[in-house]
């Protein structure tokens, strides 16, 4: 593979096994390192700390919470990244709605209710066929709780402040891959097409069967669809 170093970026309240059949698949042919994005408030502070962190060229892949990072690690250092990987996310700010969902979400954990946010969060995080799938939920429940409430605030609160990065998509100069599940119902893929449209040469995938958390539903497809974007 031509890059030394994969970062990769978890998304809102998901550690580093949400990349975990990747990062098996992976770590044998190059260097994985997780990105901490549960120290800052803001997506400006987790950039900086992820850029302070990384080699000075690397592939850069996040999901969801992951993927607004990354495209402002794009904004802040273009020149340090290598290739582009936004997988279940999106370059627009938070609707109205979405923002409301966000500050009920954070009324929860800051009122010793974190628990909650799961049950809230669940249901649209999968593929409606593996809402029942217990392990998989075990996974999402075990990364919540490493989490914990208040970096999940921090990171919600990053989320809320960050802003349109659609007019920087056009710049974007790296191999790209962009890919949803095709039953997203947090980041549909519209708004993939979207992001693949306006980035020049971008590739598109829209994995079957699948809903938000890509990497861990159909971990094969994605495992894929990476290795693809790493050998081009």
């Amino acid at each position: 593979m031509p890059d030394d170093t994969l970062v990769l970026v978890p998304g809102l309240n998901c550690t580093e096994r949400l990349f975990e059949p990747q990062i098996a698949a992976l770590r044998d042919r190059l260097d994985v390192m997780i990105a901490d994005h549960r120290r800052d408030d803001s997506m400006v502070g987790i950039a900086r700390r992820l850029l302070a962190a990384a080699p000075s060229r690397f592939a850069l892949a996040g999901l969801s919470m992951g993927g607004y990072v990354a495209l402002e690690v794009m904004r802040q250092a273009p020149e340090r990244v290598s290739r582009l990987a936004l997988l279940d996310t999106n370059a627009r700010a938070d609707t109205e709605e979405a923002r409301a969902n966000r500050q009920r979400l954070i009324a929860l954990a800051e009122r010793g209710r974190f628990d909650e946010v799961h049950a809230a969060l669940w249901p649209r995080l999968v593929h409606p066929k593996r809402r029942d799938d217990a392990s998989l939920e075990r996974i999402v429940r075990d990364m919540a709780e490493v989490t914990g409430p208040e970096a999940f605030v921090r990171q919600q609160r990053a989320i809320l402040g960050r802003s349109d990065l659609r007019p920087t998509l056009a710049a974007i100069a790296v191999p790209t891959l962009v890919l949803v599940g095709e039953d997203d119902a947090l980041t549909p893929p519209d708004l993939s097409r979207e992001m693949a449209q306006a980035i020049p040469g971008a590739t598109l995938v829209v994995v079957p069967d699948c809903g938000h958390l890509s990497s861990l539903e159909r971990p094969e497809a994605v495992t894929e669809a990476l290795t693809r974007w790493l050998e081009a």
